[in-house]
């Protein structure tokens, strides 16, 4: 038997005893009772086609990164979503969406073992009216398999490239939520706003961000959206960031450490995880080229759940890690003003 028929039994099976023991589908107490700001059926395209949701959702099951966030910022709890390994509690869940599950008193969702691939057999073990994977890497057959469970909303165009703010769109429509995803957007821009209002000094200053392993050198472009929330905060991208782009529509590219005096910005964001690896960038002799690590200009997010907050940012961990990041900013932007 093919795994994509037993992918398809496995479900129908599954969906035949939650109607015949009269079990709620909902991912939480009061979804089913929920008023839908959307409208259903809705269709909604993306890079493998299109998906066609029938009725508002009731058990949404997450791959890939920020739709479970995104989902619970909209106020519905996935029945399933990935076990996160960077950043995650012994559990596989992130801070904020901890914080944001005791609030709601929800119990945890099934937790899908973190790999490359989707866990179909787990997945299907949930029994989901859809899979939301719309920042995620599926491929074209993941898509296919995916599909045979629930519909699929995938990402619109580049794997892994979706910008932050569409991707809590695509996920206030697919779950008939458009106006509280309208809500949180306001708020995130209110207070994005917020800080730079009160941040003049970040008004018009080039950065640059990048990610240094000791072996590779990465530098982000604002198709990434780490970098396209930080320029809200009144930064600009520094041009020799999309000047040493070879795919200035790619999310990252590498840069040889040989050509490291190129990347000129007032500021530079360079993200190490660990305070060990920050300091081993900022220690290195091929870094010294650089005016912003001499003067001191760099912003080094520390810690694992501090990274992966804002990068890339979601509905709920943009405010988590906002205030600590901006603090960081702002230091590395005086040591620029100093210069």
């Amino acid at each position: 038997m093919s795994r994509r028929t037993t992918l398809t039994l496995a479900a129908a099976a599954i969906t035949l005893a939650l109607a015949l023991s009269g079990c709620s589908a909902s991912g939480t107490d009061d979804t089913a009772d929920a008023a839908a700001s959307g409208s259903f059926p809705v269709t909604m395209e993306h890079a493998f086609g299109e998906t066609t949701i029938e009725a508002q959702p009731e058990r949404v099951a997450t791959w890939g990164w920020g739709s479970a966030d995104d989902a619970i910022a909209l106020g519905v709890v996935p029945v399933a979503m990935p076990f996160q390994e960077y950043g995650g509690d012994e559990d596989g869940v992130l801070p904020w969406i901890g914080e944001a599950l005791d609030e709601m008193g929800a119990e945890l969702p099934i937790m899908l073992p973190a790999s490359e691939e989707p866990p179909y057999e787990e997945i299907a073990a949930a029994a989901p009216d859809v899979i939301l994977a719309a920042y995620s890497g599926i491929t074209q057959e993941q898509y296919d398999l995916l599909s045979e469970i629930a519909p699929v909303v995938a990402y619109p165009g580049a794997a892994w490239g979706t910008d932050w703010r569409e991707l809590i769109e695509i996920t206030g429509t697919a779950l008939g939520k458009t106006d509280e995803a309208d809500t949180v957007l306001a708020d995130i821009d209110t207070e994005l706003a917020a800080q730079a209002a009160a941040h003049p000094e970040f008004a018009g200053k080039s950065i640059a961000m990048t990610a240094d392993t000791t072996d590779t050198f990465y530098v982000y472009t604002p198709s990434d959206p780490r970098v396209d929330f930080t320029l809200d905060l009144g930064f600009v991208n520094a041009p020799s960031v999309t000047e040493l782009a070879t795919d200035p529509a790619a999310f990252s590219y590498t840069l040889s450490y040989e050509e490291l005096d190129k990347l000129t910005s007032d500021v530079l964001v360079n993200f190490g995880t660990t305070q060990e690896m920050a300091d081993a960038f900022l220690g290195a002799g091929y870094a010294q080229v650089l005016p912003q690590v001499t003067g001191g200009a760099v912003a080094s997010p520390i810690g694992e759940a501090f990274t992966a907050s804002v990068s890339p940012p979601n509905a709920l961990s943009l405010l988590w890690g906002l205030d600590d990041y901006v603090a960081l900013l702002s230091t590395a932007t005086a040591a620029a003003d100093a210069q």
